[in-house]
């Protein structure tokens, strides 16, 4: 058993060691004279051809070509060839790869969400992500000055690199607007006692009968509690009144 076991080891080396040297004999005289003997190629440029004309190009010249990925660089549009190496001008053997890099244009880049943020924030916010503050429009508004109502592109929408984004800033209410007061849940003289203390008028008076409520108190009002008005707008009210009499109450 043991005899077998070693011829096959013996077998098995023997075919290893004739193999080995046939490949050295085969490298020796074979595949090193053809590559030293093979001919020489000037590797053409293309350098800024789409990666069609650059495979063509390399085809005709007896090179084979390698698609080695993307990468950005500004001075190309999307799909031209950025670098290649072997660099044009190099000799090579007929048959040699040549290793190409594509163009993946222009990056885009994701808008974030500005709204809510004052001016000077989302300025910085959109420097941070290599993009613009474009038109800036300036509207009265309840916000606080310098805050931003509204942006051009939705949030999360990719867009180039570099690309300006106009936005809508608060400028703070106008001079001689108001705010109307909460007047729910007063009573009618003190809703109007408020009202003229606001530089505001008293406007219509509408009674509604009320099984919960005492009579003049305030239910309702227009406009609303917090509405930007100019000086001397009429704020129209609704009042209870007396179920029983269905008369007005007036309060004394």
């Amino acid at each position: 058993m043991k005899n077998i076991w070693e011829i096959k080891i013996i077998r098995k080396l023997v075919y290893f060691i004739a193999g080995f040297i046939l490949f050295v004999l085969l490298f020796n005289y074979v595949l090193m004279p053809w590559y030293v003997s093979g001919k020489e190629i000037v590797v053409p440029k293309v350098v800024g051809l789409t990666e069609i004309q650059a495979k063509e190009k390399l085809s005709d010249a007896g090179l084979n070509f390698i698609s080695a990925g993307e990468r950005y660089d500004e001075r190309f549009s999307k799909g031209k060839i950025i670098f290649q190496k072997p660099f044009a001008g190099s000799l090579v053997k007929e048959g040699r790869r040549i290793f190409l890099f594509v163009s993946s244009g222009i990056p885009l880049v994701k808008v974030p969400s500005l709204t809510g943020r004052q001016f000077r924030d989302a300025q910085l916010t959109l420097e941070k992500m290599d993009l613009k503050v474009g038109d800036t429009t300036f509207i009265e508004s309840d916000l606080p000055k310098n805050t931003v109502i509204a942006q051009q592109y939705f949030t999360g929408r990719e867009v180039k690199s570099g690309t300006k984004v106009n936005l809508t800033i608060s400028g703070g209410k106008a001079a001689g607007l108001i705010s109307v007061p909460d007047l729910l849940g007063k009573s009618l003289s003190q809703a109007q006692r408020i009202i003229t203390g606001s530089k505001l008028v008293v406007g219509r008076i509408n009674y509604q009968p009320s099984f919960s409520l005492l009579p003049n108190t305030v239910i309702d009002q227009y406009p609303g509690k917090e509405t930007s008005v100019k000086e001397g707008t009429n704020i129209d009210l609704f009042v209870t009144k007396d179920i029983e009499t269905s008369k007005e109450i007036e309060e004394k």
